[in-house]
């Protein structure tokens, strides 16, 4: 019976629209003309196009990367501090493939100070007036308790800072990444690395935003964009390229700290994290002490077929035929619900339930997934929904008031955690 009516189903959804043409002609409502006319954009449209998407790897990469898409317009990413974000580096890492690959592809990368860290060194970095703005504006928010942690951390950049102001007693483009790097490496500080979504750069609005609250939290944080984004260098991005494109970002600041390292990946950037993670994990390498999922989806073949752009054709019978499965064919899958249990951290997943790109049910079946695939002593999952009426989204979670007690928690709680 459950076959007759899928059977059924694709033929009404086949036939509906030609069928409705062609009523209208019979009927006299359309003449001649116009129904070829309809008849032929219906078989552009609905057959045409998604068989071009089928047969072009290259059309399937640029639908689900769009990295032709970017915003704000005339950003110079080699000045972050025009997004506000003062005290922060911009540097370039190159990724190699493979071992013979000698060229590599060179990828842009942010690296944020933690307040803290910004309010002792200040003058050192000439941004007195930026910090003290910040400051005001950061007064009128809820004012979090510092954690042991952070507390010992300041104590640590108390007793290092004179011998530091006495090596930089001015940060100039010669000295800036030995005097980033050194301060990453002192005791008690914590990382947190962003991976972002698809479209536009690690600039983004809603994604600096993501950076100011972190840095409000006292983590040093590391933001990229892969392949193709942005002033990363235009390669087209594949999946393997930018798990590979993160783990190196990954690897740069696990050899330069043993202090605690978290993921933050967002919505596309969710499958990145959770296969970069299983990755590290098959590898028997360091991983990170603990993920946040933020709009995650279970997998791109569930995920493409509810994205608003794909209402148009999810209904057609050929659908699966010329989207879904070539999509998989060519290793864009991003199977979160299937790296969940390949990798041990704790992981917190965040969703809003007025989500729109990424449905919030999707997260929430990850988040299922996971309790029922994780072992009992691998890290704990946690999953925190956002009512639709605040209006977050898929993009501004971060403006939620319990979002830093959130994050804060986490990240205390798991900081010294190895599973």
């Amino acid at each position: 019976m459950y076959e007759l009516h899928s059977c059924l189903n694709l033929v009404f959804y086949a036939t509906i629209i030609p069928g409705t043409i062609l009523i209208s002609w019979l009927t006299g409502l359309v003449g001649l003309p116009c129904l070829v006319i309809a008849l032929l954009l219906f078989l552009a449209f609905f057959v045409l196009l998604p068989l071009a998407f089928r047969s072009s790897v290259t059309l399937q990469r640029g639908i689900l990367f769009l990295t032709f898409i970017t915003y704000p317009k005339g950003l110079d990413l080699t000045k972050p501090d025009s997004v506000g974000l003062y005290a922060t580096r911009n540097f370039y890492i190159t990724v190699k493939d493979h071992d013979e690959d000698d060229d590599g592809v060179r990828i842009g990368v942010w690296h944020v100070l933690p307040k803290n860290t910004v309010r002792r060194f200040r003058r050192e970095l000439h941004v007195e007036t930026a910090y003290e703005e910040d400051a005001e504006s950061a007064a009128s928010h809820e004012q979090l308790s510092l954690p042991s942690n952070i507390a010992d951390h300041n104590e640590e950049l108390e007793r290092l800072a004179p011998a530091l102001r006495a090596e930089f007693p001015v940060i100039v483009p010669e000295n800036e990444q030995l005097f980033y790097e050194r301060l990453l490496r002192v005791p008690g500080a914590c990382v947190v690395l962003y991976l972002h979504g698809n479209t536009a750069t690690r600039g983004s609005g809603h994604r600096s935003e993501v950076y100011k609250l972190l840095r409000q939290l006292n983590y040093h944080v590391f933001s990229f964009d892969y392949r193709g984004y942005a002033d990363s260098d235009p390669v087209p991005p594949t999946e393997d390229g930018v798990v590979r494109d993160a783990m190196m970002v990954f690897e740069y600041i696990a050899n330069l700290t043993s202090n605690p390292i978290f993921i933050w990946g967002h919505s596309l950037g969710t499958g990145v994290a959770t296969h970069m993670c299983a990755k590290l994990a098959s590898l028997k390498e360091r991983g990170p002490r603990g993920v946040i999922l933020e709009s995650p989806f279970t997998n791109i073949r569930e995920e493409i077929r509810l994205h608003p752009f794909s209402r148009p054709f999810r209904h057609l019978p050929w659908y699966d035929f010329t989207i879904s499965q070539p999509m998989y064919s060519n290793k864009l899958r991003f199977e979160s619900d299937k790296h969940v249990a390949e990798f041990h951290q704790p992981i917190m997943i965040v969703h809003a339930e007025d989500d729109v790109v990424v449905p919030f049910h999707l997260g929430y079946r990850l988040y299922r997934i996971a309790l029922d695939k994780r072992s009992r002593s691998w890290g704990p999952v946690e999953f925190h929904r956002f009512d639709g009426s605040h209006g977050y989204g898929h993009k501004y979670l971060c403006r939620a008031p319990e979002m830093p007690r959130l994050v804060q928690n986490f990240l205390e709680t798991y900081r010294d955690a190895v599973y």
